[in-house]
């Protein structure tokens, strides 16, 4: 990866984070306020090819406290052909640029094609494989980390476009899975990041308990509300303090031993 992060003091990251999805307004107050509450850095993914451009200015203004990431997110329609190629031909500048950022959020529309299940209407997937290839393959060339939204099945589809490629670094963001999955993901190397769903939902809670927390990175997916004791909060950075702690207790490790090592590899794998 070109360039230097230069991250910042603190004890946490929040890989995974939508800044662009709050007001505008609250943006930069959420920003410092995180700052100022021991979060070193946070991964600010982006939607689309607007999502990026906004995200590289907020960036600008937060050197080497948050580290973009550009794509689009596999949740909503796809752009035509053009489009997209407009948006990776983006990313290449700034590659050429050598500025600091990494790829995401990109993978594939588990959800939407389950949505689509269940009200009885035909889904199109292939675009989406194709789109995700397109992703893979400049990570891979321009030796970027890829932050992916894939999840149960599809955690193997993108298994299989990463190998393609020969991708080294690769981010599943809030994975859910089979345990086979799991342990395919754990061989290739890759790392998941944990959700503060993983104070209340078993099925996350079993997951962390199984997957080498040398592979491991909290996020919180914000401004995505949670429930349990996040029940009507804003989603904030400063919430993987709990998801944290939440690992080091399914992990029976001290919580400073345990930050200590999410904290390394999130400074590690995106600079």
């Amino acid at each position: 990866m070109k360039g230097n992060t230069g991250l910042n003091e603190g004890s946490y990251i929040d890989a995974h984070l939508h800044v662009d999805l709050y007001a505008p307004e609250e943006r930069e107050s959420l920003l410092n306020g995180a700052f100022h509450n021991g979060i070193a850095a946070v991964v600010a993914v982006s939607m689309h090819l607007d999502s990026c451009k906004i995200n590289r200015e907020i960036a600008a203004r937060h050197p080497g406290r948050v580290i973009p990431a550009y794509g689009f997110h596999p949740e909503q329609h796809l752009p035509g052909e053009g489009q997209l190629q407009e948006l990776v031909q983006w990313i290449r500048e700034r590659h050429q640029a050598e500025e600091v950022f990494a790829i995401g959020e990109v993978g594939l529309p588990y959800y939407s094609r389950m949505e689509a299940r269940e009200a009885g209407v035909d889904f199109d997937e292939s675009p989406y494989l194709l789109a995700l290839d397109q992703f893979a393959a400049l990570a891979a060339e321009l030796d970027r980390p890829v932050v992916l939204h894939a999840v149960y099945e599809d955690g193997d589809k993108a298994c299989d476009i990463l190998e393609k490629h020969g991708v080294r670094r690769a981010h599943f963001h809030w994975f859910k899975g089979s345990e086979a999955t799991l342990e395919r993901m754990r061989a290739a190397g890759y790392f998941l990041s944990v959700t503060p769903d993983v104070l209340y939902e078993e099925e996350i809670r079993q997951m962390v308990s199984a997957y080498p927390i040398e592979l491991m990175m909290t996020e919180t997916d914000g401004p995505w509300p949670f429930e349990g004791p996040f029940a009507g909060q804003i989603t904030k950075p400063a919430m993987v303090r709990d998801v944290a702690m939440a690992i080091a207790s399914l992990k029976d490790l001290p919580a400073g031993e345990a930050a200590s090592i999410l904290l390394h590899n999130a400074r590690d794998f995106y600079s």
